[in-house]
C-alpha cells in the first residue's frame, strides 16, 4: 500500500515518475490566467493566519462547507478566524475524493512543510504551525510567489482598472512580471441598462471621452485598450455563457446604444446582436496590437438569488451551463479569420459533453502561421481536476497536437494555489508514463522529458511572448 501524497503521488509508474523528477518538477511557472490581487502583490501583504490566506474568497470551500452543513456565518460571515478555520478542518475528511482534499493537502506540505492530515484533531496543531510561518517575515505574498518558481502573472483586469499596483510593482524591480489582462465583460452587459449605463460613465471618466455614441464608446475602449498594451497587457479575457455571433448592421447597433442609455430595456434580439458586435470588436482591437485572446465559455451564473442578492457575485452558486455553442463560436472565428484577423485564441470549455467539440473547433481556424496558434485550453473551473484534466488532454491528443498545448493556469484568488500546476503536472506525466508502460507510445526519454518541459512551462513561454 502506497503512503498518501508521498513523493510519487499521482505517479503510478517509474516513467511517470522519472518524467515528473527529472523534468516537469524544475520547470518555472507561468500563470497566464488568476484572479490574485495585485494589490496585494504591490503591497506585499502578509497574513496573520491561515484563515486569511486560505479562506477568504475561496467560493470552492464555501461551497463544500455550506454542503457539509456549516452555516454561512462561518464562510462569509462574522465568525472569527479560528471558527472559520475549525468548520472547514471539520469539512475537510468529507471531502475525500473531492479535488480539494488533494489541493489542500498539497498546499499544507508544499508551503508550511506540513504533512499530517487535516482534521478536527489535528486542527489546532495545524492552525498553530502555519500562523507562525505565515507571521515569520518570510511569507509575504512576494515570497510565496518566488517559493513556488512563478516567472509570470497574468491578473484578470477590467478596462477602467487604473493598473496602478502593476505599475508599482513594475516599478519596485519585483523579478517575477505581474502582467494585466484585459476583461471587458462589464462593456457586455446590456441585458442591465442601469448597471451597463453607470460602467459607461465610468469608462467615459477613466477615458476622458464623453461617450454620446456607440463610436464614442469604441474610441473611449480602444484608448482603454492602449493603455493596457502600454503597461504589459497583450492577452485578453472573456467569460461567456456562450459565444455571441447573430447578423447586425451597424445603424442597429447605434439604435440600440443608444436605446439603453435612455436606460430602455432591450429585447432579446437586440442584447444578442449587441453582444455579438462588441466580441467582434473586441477580437479586431485584440488583432490590432498583436494580443491573444481568450474565451473561458460555460458558466451559468449566479443561480442562487437570494443569496446573490445578499453576497454578490463569486460566492459559490454558479455552475456547469449547457448553452449551445459550437454554432456561434464556428461563425465568430470565421468572421474575424475571414478579414485575416484572428488572434491567438485559447478556448476554454466548462461543461464537459464539449470537450470534443472544442478540440475539433481550433482544428478549424490553425493557420501554420504559429504552432498551436488556437488552443483548447486546460481543464477550467469544475474540470481542474485529475478527471477533468486527463478529459481534457486525451481529446486534446485525439484531436490535435497536446505537445504544443500551453498547459495550466490556477484560475485562483488565492497565493497557495500554485500547487495546481504540480497537481496538473504529475496528472500530465502519469498519462504519458502509462502509455509508456502499455507499450502505446516509445521509451524514449529525450523525446517524453522535452514534451513535458514544454507543456509546462516553455509552450506558455513562447506561445503568449510577454517579454
Amino acid at each position: 500500500m502506497k503512503k498518501f501524497m508521498d513523493e510519487n503521488f499521482l505517479l503510478h509508474t517509474e516513467t511517470a515518475q522519472k518524467l515528473y523528477h527529472e523534468h516537469a518538477a524544475k520547470m518555472p511557472i507561468f500563470d497566464y490566467h488568476c484572479h490574485i490581487s495585485p494589490k496585494e502583490i504591490a503591497e506585499n501583504k502578509s497574513f496573520e493566519n491561515i484563515t486569511q490566506i486560505w479562506l477568504y474568497g475561496d467560493h470552492y470551500k464555501w461551497r463544500a462547507m455550506r454542503t457539509n452543513g456549516v452555516d454561512e456565518r462561518y464562510c462569509t460571515g462574522d465568525a472569527s478566524d479560528w471558527e472559520k478555520f475549525e468548520k472547514w478542518a471539520e469539512t475537510v475528511p468529507h471531502t475525500l475524493r473531492n479535488p480539494l482534499y488533494h489541493w489542500t493537502h498539497l498546499e499544507l506540505k508544499k508551503f508550511f512543510g506540513i504533512d499530517k492530515v487535516l482534521n478536527p484533531e489535528t486542527a489546532k496543531e495545524i492552525w498553530d504551525e502555519c500562523n507562525e510561518k505565515l507571521t515569520s517575515g518570510n511569507y509575504s505574498c512576494r515570497d510565496i510567489i518566488r517559493m513556488a518558481n512563478v516567472d509570470t502573472i497574468c491578473t484578470t483586469d477590467d478596462p477602467v482598472d487604473s493598473l496602478e499596483y502593476h505599475q508599482a510593482i513594475k516599478k519596485d524591480g519585483f523579478e517575477v512580471a505581474v502582467l494585466p489582462a484585459w476583461r471587458p465583460d462589464k462593456a457586455m452587459m446590456v441585458e442591465n441598462p442601469e448597471f451597463f449605463n453607470d460602467y459607461v460613465d465610468q469608462l467615459g471618466e477613466v477615458a476622458n471621452v464623453e461617450i454620446d455614441s456607440f463610436d464614442a464608446f469604441m474610441v473611449a475602449l480602444d484608448k482603454r485598450h492602449q493603455f493596457f498594451h502600454d503597461n504589459g497587457c497583450r492577452l485578453s479575457d472573456h467569460g461567456l455563457d456562450t459565444a455571441f455571433a447573430e447578423d447586425y448592421t451597424e445603424e442597429e447597433i447605434n439604435a440600440i446604444f443608444d436605446k439603453i442609455r435612455t436606460l430602455k430595456k432591450l429585447n432579446a434580439g437586440e442584447i444578442l446582436k449587441f453582444k455579438s458586435c462588441m466580441l467582434y470588436e473586441f477580437g479586431i482591437m485584440d488583432h490590432s496590437r498583436g494580443w491573444t485572446q481568450q474565451f473561458h465559455i460555460g458558466a451559468q451564473r449566479n443561480n442562487n438569488t437570494r443569496l446573490f442578492s445578499k453576497l454578490g457575485p463569486d460566492t459559490g452558486f454558479d455552475s456547469i451551463g449547457d448553452v449551445p455553442v459550437a454554432a456561434p463560436l464556428a461563425k465568430l472565428l470565421d468572421r474575424l479569420d475571414q478579414e485575416n484577423k484572428l488572434s491567438k485564441t485559447v478556448l476554454y470549455n466548462l461543461n464537459p459533453r464539449d470537450n470534443e467539440l472544442y478540440a475539433t473547433m481550433i482544428g478549424n481556424f490553425q493557420d501554420g502561421s504559429v504552432p498551436g496558434k488556437m488552443q483548447y485550453g486546460s481543464g477550467w473551473w469544475f474540470l481542474d481536476q485529475k478527471d477533468g484534466m486527463e478529459k481534457q488532454m486525451n481529446a486534446l491528443s485525439n484531436l490535435g497536437l497536446l505537445s504544443r498545448f500551453v498547459g495550466m493556469l490556477t484560475d485562483s484568488r488565492s497565493f497557495l494555489s500554485y500547487t495546481r500546476h504540480e497537481y496538473f503536472r504529475r496528472t500530465l506525466c502519469n498519462l504519458l508514463g502509462n502509455d509508456v508502460e502499455n507499450g502505446e507510445i516509445p521509451n524514449d526519454m529525450k523525446l517524453l522529458g522535452e514534451m513535458v518541459e514544454n507543456i509546462c512551462y516553455n509552450n506558455a513561454k513562447n506561445y503568449f511572448k510577454f517579454q
